[in-house]
């Protein structure tokens, strides 16, 4: 069935690592990843840094009632906030998880995963104590589910433990989710593959080439993360329309982020970076088409 809803994508935690609270980081913002999707009555979150915290609070004014969580992996910054997303605790709500084991562990299921921290002494409640109608999905890569009116395809990417990239479609737009992959000599293949032609990128753009290299500070070279300059050269080799530069240095401050934006916007116009409350806006291709 093909959705006649087009994407509404909003950015509630942008930063990598750990948060990252101060005056020199508030106009990106903190908070660590965590991205809003929706298409219609579908309300899809990637990822539960915590960033989900002030999105559940909004999710709880709106009265949606049914979230799907997917996550990218099972790293702290990605799951953290998931204790703190007051929708998870109401008996009206509904929450179905989707993510991958860690390559790491895989003998530890999604679910026990995200019991491990939530259990003292490190927390107060445990998962099981949530009220609201949890399930847990486990995908492949290479797998395509569909949400509501989303159809999603995963993709294995590089990091350590593993990470799953999402490419989210309805209404003839797409979106890619590519955050926490370390890139190669070229740009990786199988990720070219996952955003071919898709509308926007998001992607992981923690350090600069310089920085990854170790010409500045230590190398960061099997860390598993990327730089802004190889987004561009996956963006182009796989022809999106725009870059979102994501999951920022937690060191990094507003000016130095602004300062990278805007390097990247010289060697490929429109490339922006994500903040905090940054929302971007997909009509339907059939409508964008009888507007032109």
């Amino acid at each position: 069935m093909t959705s006649t809803e087009g994407l509404s994508v909003r950015f509630w935690g942008v930063r990598g690592s750990i948060a990252s609270p101060g005056r020199e980081m508030a106009g990106v913002g903190g908070n660590t990843s965590c991205v809003e999707v929706r298409a219609g009555d579908t309300a899809i979150v990637l990822d539960a840094g915590t960033g989900i915290r002030a999105l559940g609070d909004q999710l709880l004014r709106e009265r949606v009632p049914h979230v799907s969580l997917l996550l990218s992996h099972l790293h702290w910054d990605h799951i953290q906030g998931l204790p703190f997303f007051l929708p998870a605790w109401l008996p009206s709500s509904r929450l179905d998880v989707v993510g991958a084991p860690s390559t790491a562990s895989p003998q530890i299921g999604l679910r026990e995963s995200l019991s491990m921290q939530m259990q003292p002494p490190h927390f107060p409640v445990r998962l099981t104590d949530m009220g609201a109608l949890l399930s847990f999905r486990q995908i492949e890569s290479g797998q395509e589910i569909v949400i509501g009116d989303v159809t999603i395809m995963a993709r294995r990417l590089n990091h350590p433990g593993g990470v799953m990239g999402y490419r989210l479609e309805a209404g003839g737009r797409s979106v890619v989710y590519a955050t926490d992959t370390e890139h190669y000599a070229c740009p990786d293949p199988y990720l070219v593959r996952l955003a071919k032609d898709a509308d926007v990128l998001i992607y992981d753009a923690m350090y600069t080439e310089a920085e990854y290299r170790g010409e500045v500070g230590p190398s960061k070279v099997g860390w598993g993360h990327s730089t802004w300059e190889a987004g561009v050269a996956v963006a182009d080799a796989a022809r999106v329309g725009q870059l979102v530069l994501f999951h920022h240095d937690p060191q990094r401050t507003d000016r130095e982020v602004a300062a990278l934006e805007a390097q990247a916007g010289i060697v490929r116009p429109g490339t922006i970076a994500a903040r905090e409350g940054l929302s971007i806006e997909l009509a339907p291709r059939a409508r964008a088409r009888a507007a032109a």
